[in-house]
């Protein structure tokens, strides 16, 4: 059996008529041959022109043993007003490759006439929903629907660097009967955040790529939720969290009255939607020292010493892991205090931060190296401790180390002079000042150099004598 080959891929596009009528549109169709459209940017804006609206196609063929295959995306633009208007040259990305296209003029005239041909009747223009001069007959209809766009949060008021949750989706009853589709959501979404960030908190985007439905009861009525933007937020100071009114845009489809065999059943229309403006009130820590400076969470402590028992000048290492929920990325780093006993060095630093199911939760930890100098037994709680505020008890609280380290051998606090057995001089150098000061004479020596002197000077006289 021979199987059949696939062919390379390449990439296209097709530009729409250079004249269109008020009742027609404009196409731009992007074709990839032998592969499939998974990802492709914005098209190009048109003045004169309106977008209305992505479709896509798709076709498969086997010539003599071999496959040929293509995948469309077509856009489409509504001529807004007659004229002649310009479409600039313009690039896509698709599937992380670039096409390129020249631009053109397009004309756009008044509405075009579709007749039939003249003094005959179509026997089969009410089948197909036209008219003996070949327009459309079928009425079309805006159906109620039973959807609406909301930002809510998940509290309503919080302390100062509590964090709290945004959810802007789309809500579809499931009574709903008028048909709906989202319209280009990321483009609208990226204009939309520019108006609904609040600059007073710290963000953590939950990061949507795909708009799934979920079932969701309000009041005792089931809807489908389509979460369009998810983001924790951490007011960092006491004004108050603002989410205006923003509008959201939605392709939804007006129905045929009484459609007919062969015509359409609906036409693409377009409505707004909007949220109602949605406030957070912030209120402030109570009173602690350290209130301006710690964390609000609810966190624990999972502590671990790679020995209790070291010797004085052996290192040891230790860990203080903050995990919990709340501003991980902004969790204050511990302060040590200094002594003399224990050389404790700056830590490595390592932090994990998880955003699902509306929660931020994480971890931040701390490796620190420590070398004792003096022997003894230490808590360590007396180095490693961390204060925080918990929101849900509504009290400040403090993680405590728990272990307790026992140190044998010498002490080292003088080991580096103690080492070189210097003697007595370097026991009284605290003592002895810096002041110059003149050598003492030593009289006995003296008596004794001027003997000797006399000694040779007299032996030196004889010798001349004697000659």
């Amino acid at each position: 059996m021979t199987l059949p080959v696939l062919q390379a891929q390449e990439l296209s596009v097709q530009l729409g008529k250079d004249e269109v009528g008020l009742n027609e549109l404009f196409t731009i169709t992007v074709t990839l041959q032998n592969g499939s459209i998974k990802s492709y940017s914005d098209f190009p804006d048109i003045e004169g022109f309106a977008k209305r609206g992505v479709s896509s196609s798709s076709k498969t063929n086997i010539v003599n043993g071999q496959i040929s295959s293509s995948q469309s995306i077509i856009q489409r633009y509504l001529p807004l007003e007659e004229g002649t208007y310009t479409l600039p040259d313009f690039s896509l990305e698709v599937n992380g490759k670039t096409v390129s296209s020249k631009g053109k003029p397009i004309k756009i005239g008044p509405p075009v006439q579709r007749n039939t041909r003249r003094g005959r009747r179509d026997p089969f223009g009410n089948l197909f929903g036209r008219d003996e001069r070949g327009a459309s007959t079928t009425e079309f209809v805006d159906v109620k629907e039973d959807a609406f766009l909301a930002l809510v949060t998940d509290k309503d008021e919080v302390y100062v660097g509590e964090g709290f949750t945004a959810t802007f989706a789309f809500y579809v009853a499931d009574a709903n009967r008028a048909p709906l589709q989202f319209y280009e959501a990321g483009k609208q979404l990226s204009n939309i955040l520019k108006d609904l960030k609040p600059e007073n908190c710290w963000e953590e985007n939950f990061n949507i790529e795909n708009i799934y439905g979920e079932k969701v009861n309000i009041n005792g009525k089931t809807y489908t939720r389509y979460k369009i933007y998810q983001a924790a937020f951490f007011p960092l100071n006491l004004e108050p969290v603002v989410f205006p009114s923003v509008p959201f845009e939605m392709i939804k489809y007006r129905v045929a009255k009484s459609p007919s065999f062969f015509g359409r059943d609906r036409q693409e229309d377009f409505k707004t939607f909007n949220t109602t403006e949605k406030v957070v009130k912030v209120k402030a820590l109570p009173p602690h020292p350290l209130k301006d400076a710690v964390a609000v969470g609810e966190f624990e402590l999972d502590e671990k010493v790679d020995k209790n028992t070291v010797a004085t000048g052996e290192s040891f290492e230790y860990n203080f892991n903050i995990y919990g929920e709340g501003n991980i990325s902004s969790i204050p780093d511990l302060k040590i205090p200094s002594t003399k006993d224990i050389d404790i060095y700056p830590p490595n630093i390592s932090q994990d931060v998880n955003k699902g199911g509306g929660r931020v939760t994480g971890s931040k930890k701390y490796s620190y190296y420590g070398i004792p100098n003096e022997p003894g037994s230490y808590d360590l709680e007396d180095y490693f401790s961390w204060v925080y505020f918990d929101p849900k008890k509504g009290v400040y609280d403090t993680l405590r180390s728990e272990v307790k380290l026992t140190v044998t051998g010498e002490s080292k606090k003088n080991v580096s002079i103690s080492s070189s057995d210097l003697g007595s001089f370097y026991d009284n150098i605290d003592l002895a000042g810096n002041k110059l000061q003149k050598l003492k004479e030593d009289n006995a020596a003296q008596i004794i150099a001027n003997i000797l002197i006399i000694a040779m000077l007299v032996a030196a006289g004889f010798m001349f004598f004697k000659k």
